[in-house]
């Protein structure tokens, strides 16, 4: 599954009502405002092979320890001084010829785990990468879906990456101009709390009112004004 995907987060029904919801808060004002979801802003390589590496060598020191297990539970008191000796060398020998090619052997299948399901990645990864990923992901949506080309430079992001329950709101420089940076953050804020409270429509169409009513404020809707972005949920 490659970063960006189109994610399940909104069923039909979800998404026109959040199509409705952005045209209803494009009514009165020459604002311009889109919605974005991804499945993830990153496919985060270093923490797959960082979690392969951990659970092949974990699983590898298991198989060692019942090898070794297996080898001194199977020799005879019979062998004397010399039968331990050889049993010494065996153990030594295990550990030595084994456990390299079991972490090689394991490697590859936990590889295959971490990419399978990707939240496993995500207490690999630091909040300040994750951050970075996200934010990375949404400026170059912004452009992507042409956000900057807006007559006024009034277009608005509102993205959603849904594995990193993380949200950024990004204005055009006509929008930044005059909406304060706290105003974007408490938005996005109030849209991150529904994602993870499972409301993630109902917060999303809430906030989408709110930026058109603040929109409509610094930019009321003109006689000669077209929507120049979809009203869809963007992929």
């Amino acid at each position: 599954m490659n970063a960006g995907r189109v994610t399940c987060l909104f069923n039909e029904a979800e998404k026109e009502k959040i199509k409705g919801a952005v045209k209803a808060a494009e009514m009165n004002t020459a604002g311009e405002i889109a919605t974005m979801v991804v499945e993830r802003s990153d496919s985060y390589r270093e923490a797959e092979t960082l979690g392969a590496v951990l659970i092949a060598g974990l699983l590898a020191l298991l198989v060692e320890i019942l090898l070794e297990y297996s080898v001194v539970s199977s020799a005879s008191p019979e062998w004397g001084e010399a039968g331990r000796g050889w049993g010494l060398f065996m153990l030594y020998g295990i550990s030595i010829w084994t456990y390299i090619p079991l972490v090689i052997l394991f490697f590859f299948p936990s590889k295959i785990i971490f990419r399978k399901y990707p939240l496993l990645k995500l207490p690999l990864v630091g909040k300040k990468r994750i951050d970075e990923a996200v934010r990375e992901r949404a400026v170059r949506a912004f452009y992507e879906k042409g956000l900057y080309k807006t007559r006024d430079e009034t277009g608005v992001l509102i993205f959603i990456s849904h594995m990193e329950r993380k949200v950024w709101i990004l204005g055009d420089r006509g929008i930044n101009r005059k909406v304060q940076h706290s105003f974007w953050t408490a938005l996005a804020s109030e849209l991150s709390n529904g994602l993870r409270g499972n409301r993630a429509c109902d917060a999303l169409c809430g906030i989408i009112e709110k930026l058109g009513r603040e929109l409509a404020a610094h930019y009321p809707k003109k006689p000669d004004d077209i929507n120049e972005l979809s009203d869809e949920v963007l992929k």
